[in-house]
């Protein structure tokens, strides 16, 4: 096992920053979304880690897992479209595995992610190369999981990264980028950027000394 890990203070500090990043990143994702699906991706996913970040410091939790769930809760009262229960599923998974924990370590955190990866595919139904999420939670967890040393963690960001991207020249078989066939090749799939941004700030929140990237210019 090794010296990473997030206790509250870094859980909370992640779920501001990835609140902050997801604003910045909003008409982003929202142009991408509007290319193939309802053009508010970025909208929904800024609104409802805002109301994240506000649940957390209003009901201060005593432990990650109670943490979680207060961040699933708000995700699901406030996000539309297909994005609130997959996430809602995702911090719902992850406050399971990491209930009653005011510290989880690197194993515990990867034990919560994969059960959280599981929800995703019962919520969406989707497998990998569907274009969806899953297409960068998928390889990420896969490389985390059997690289989960203090110096090999950093990788899995650009793991992460490359796999928003490649979803540009895949063709959408699940929701309602499905109904354009193959007219949804060419444009990255919105919900895996949004993950891919994710494992960004997640990572960094563990161990610190990721640079962010330029999505915008990568993405569009």
């Amino acid at each position: 096992m090794i010296g990473v890990g997030m206790n509250l203070e870094q859980f909370a500090n992640f779920i501001h920053d990835y609140a902050q990043r997801l604003e910045a990143l909003k008409d982003t994702l929202n142009e991408l979304d509007n290319r193939i699906g309802d053009g508010d991706h970025g909208t929904n996913m800024a609104r409802g880690f805002h109301t994240a970040q506000q649940q957390l410091q209003a009901k201060s939790p005593e432990d990650l897992g109670a943490a979680c769930n207060v961040v699933a809760m708000a995700l699901l009262g406030s996000v539309g479209g297909a994005s609130g229960p997959l996430y809602g599923t995702i911090f719902m998974k992850l406050g399971g595995a990491l209930k009653n924990l005011a510290q989880a370590d690197i194993e515990q955190l990867i034990e919560g992610l994969q059960a959280a990866k599981t929800g995703i595919i019962e919520r969406g139904k989707a497998q990998f190369g569907d274009k969806t999420m899953l297409d960068v939670w998928e390889p990420t967890l896969e490389y985390v999981t059997a690289h989960s040393c203090d110096e090999e963690l950093l990788q899995a960001v650009m793991v992460a990264r490359i796999a928003a991207l490649e979803t540009r020249d895949r063709v959408a078989k699940k929701g309602r980028a499905a109904y354009l066939g193959p007219r949804s090749a060419g444009t990255c799939d919105p919900g895996s950027v949004s993950s891919g941004l994710f494992f960004e700030v997640l990572i960094s929140a563990w161990r610190g000394g990721v640079e962010t990237i330029p999505w915008e210019t990568l993405v569009l």
